[in-house]
């Protein structure tokens, strides 16, 4: 568990105009940047590499390394900014950066930080949930707050889209109604992940998994935690267990053969063994799931059916404790991912 929009056409403009205020200067894009592979034309906007590394940035001091947006790791393609706050009204949020507990980080500078990443082809996304979050979104008034807030704050910051990290439950009439509402204000460009626990996408009757589903014309990519969890029951019906290439590859085909299209599945595990409390497995094993999934290789003792080459990418949390261990998640998992065929 995850401890504690604006037009491309105008994005260039708006974050040449940040980086100024801040006194910093625009990134420039490299001639390799620019040949870039294009996207997956299933999901996602075009800012959102065809196979992606997502990753948690912790706005709060828990321990692990403290960084400003600037600093986190440049193998992240998606950086979920952890978290946005419940207010008193049902459904709504706000979003108050930590400045004190992250060393005198100021609104501006954070500000300055998401355009740059954005210049330099990242999306920044604001997350909602995590293990002690709980946003109620139960009825038209708190969908609509919802939409409304989280879209008052990709005004506001600069964010690309929303993550959603709800677990606690939600419930799928009113979380989809939220999203759709969300997605028409945010346009085309809007990015949406979600982070459920693996038994919130265990069966498609599932209100999480139902949600998914439901926005699959909306959503980029889902990074089911697969961690924290104990063992579960794989795609053809076998019990596995977490910390397992098995557990990571027969769970994802759940997913994968439940409607979800394979550029909207992602591998969500821990940076280090200290970024949960059960389930870390090392890069090595997330990189063979990665390479069972997408060209049926390195699998343990499941094998899919088939193969799932348009598979997203990785995620963990946090990019904070990955950085705590000296980036080794990142360093072995980054490359992985961009180098998938």
């Amino acid at each position: 568990m995850h401890s504690r929009v604006r037009p491309r056409t105008l994005k260039a403009v708006l974050v040449a105009g940040v980086l100024a205020a801040a006194g910093l200067a625009a990134p420039t894009v490299s001639a390799a940047q620019e040949s870039a592979p294009s996207v997956s034309s299933k999901a996602g906007p075009a800012a959102v590499p065809a196979h992606a590394v997502t990753g948690y940035w912790q706005n709060f001091d828990n321990g692990a390394t403290v960084q400003t947006l600037a600093e986190v790791q440049d193998e992240y393609d998606i950086v979920a900014v952890a978290f946005a706050d419940a207010t008193g009204t049902p459904g709504e949020v706000t979003f108050n950066l930590d400045s004190a507990g992250l060393g005198g980080y100021s609104v501006e500078q954070f500000k300055a930080d998401v355009a740059a990443k954005q210049a330099d082809g990242k999306s920044v996304i604001i997350s909602i949930g995590g293990e002690k979050g709980t946003v109620s979104i139960t009825d038209d008034a708190s969908a609509t707050a919802f939409a409304d807030s989280v879209y008052a704050l990709m005004q506001e910051y600069g964010f690309d889209g929303v993550d959603i990290d709800l677990e606690n439950g939600l419930n799928s009439t009113y979380m989809t109604k939220a999203l759709k509402s969300l997605g028409e204000k945010a346009g085309s460009d809007f990015v949406l992940t979600m982070a459920p626990q693996t038994i919130d996408m265990q069966s498609t009757e599932n209100e999480y998994f139902k949600t998914a589903l439901n926005v699959k014309d909306l959503l980029t990519v889902v990074n089911m935690q697969y961690y924290n969890s104990g063992s579960m029951l794989g795609c053809d019906g076998q019990v596995y267990s977490q910390g397992t290439v098995d557990f990571l590859t027969g769970l994802a085909c759940i997913q994968l053969e439940g409607g979800l299209d394979p550029s909207q599945v992602g591998i969500g595990v821990p940076a280090s063994t200290k970024g949960a409390g059960s389930g870390y497995v090392e890069p090595s094993v997330v990189n063979n799931a990665l390479d069972c999934l997408t060209q049926g290789t390195n699998c343990g003792s499941f094998k899919p059916s088939k193969t799932y080459p348009g598979l997203r990418g990785a995620m963990t949390w946090s990019t904070n404790w990955d950085a705590a261990a000296g980036n080794s998640w990142s360093g072995a998992v980054g490359p992985h991912v961009h180098g998938l065929p």
